[in-house]
């Protein structure tokens, strides 16, 4: 029987990647998303092209009552969850001083208490089990700070101060909960900036260059394997040395 990994925001980015990798590594896969998009059975249709199962789940992370439901959904299709990956956020950002108040809480609701919400749910069903790996993605501005991101980075920083707790909470149990920290990745959100500024971030990072989604779906594929049994309550930064 295949181990079963839950992926939130799984339908672009580093979170499609994610689901994209443990499923080639014969995980059956639940990818949430929040809305309907194009990308959604495409990566439906590649992940069962590798001959694994997939579900996908439909769901707010920042709603609590969505999670129970769509967590349920997961278990009655698999009947298990060895695999977390909250991986589903958001940005909005801009200097504090035009900063909106919403602005401010949205993010925290999806990126912080969305991770809350999904966690709080799975972890009942693998304390049951007595194993699990819980793998929380947290950014390097959630340990550095960015002008401009106080409310990401406050969220992304929460995020760490979370999985700490909660790996010192369930290590008896045999959850392992690590976090990631990811630096600049190619993605649809550093798609719109122009070339000369991905330029002035690659000369800013040692290894020259900015990473892949594969960069961090590969360091997520490790937590998740019994080659990182004895890791727990630890964050991997994945940023070409950007933060050391």
């Amino acid at each position: 029987m295949n181990k079963v990994a839950l992926i939130t925001g799984a339908t672009r980015g580093i979170g499609r990647q994610i689901a994209l990798t443990l499923a080639q590594e014969g995980y059956d896969i639940a990818i949430n998303y929040r809305t309907e998009n194009d990308e959604l059975e495409e990566t439906k249709k590649i992940i069962e092209e590798r001959n694994v199962k997939c579900l996908a789940v439909q769901g707010d992370v920042s709603n609590y009552d969505d999670c129970e439901r769509f967590v349920k959904e997961v278990i009655d299709k698999f009947g298990t969850i060895d695999v977390l990956v909250n991986n589903a956020g958001i940005t909005k950002d801009t200097l504090l001083m035009r900063m909106k108040k919403e602005d401010f809480e949205q993010v925290i609701d999806v990126n912080l208490v969305g991770t809350f919400n999904v966690t709080k749910n799975v972890v009942t069903y693998m304390m049951k089990a007595r194993t699990g790996r819980i793998i929380n993605i947290s950014s390097v501005v959630g340990i550095a700070g960015n002008a401009g991101q106080a409310n990401y980075s406050a969220s992304k920083a929460g995020i760490i101060g979370f999985t700490k707790s909660l790996a010192k909470e369930l290590a008896s149990r045999n959850i392992l909960v690590n976090a990631v920290a990811p630096g600049f990745i190619e993605t649809s959100m550093t798609d719109v900036l122009k070339d000369e500024i991905k330029e002035e971030i690659a000369k800013s990072i040692p290894l020259k260059r900015m990473g892949t989604t594969e960069d961090v779906a590969k360091v997520v594929k490790f937590l998740a394997s019994e080659d990182s049994s004895y890791i727990t309550g630890q964050v991997i930064h994945v940023d070409g040395g950007m933060l050391m």
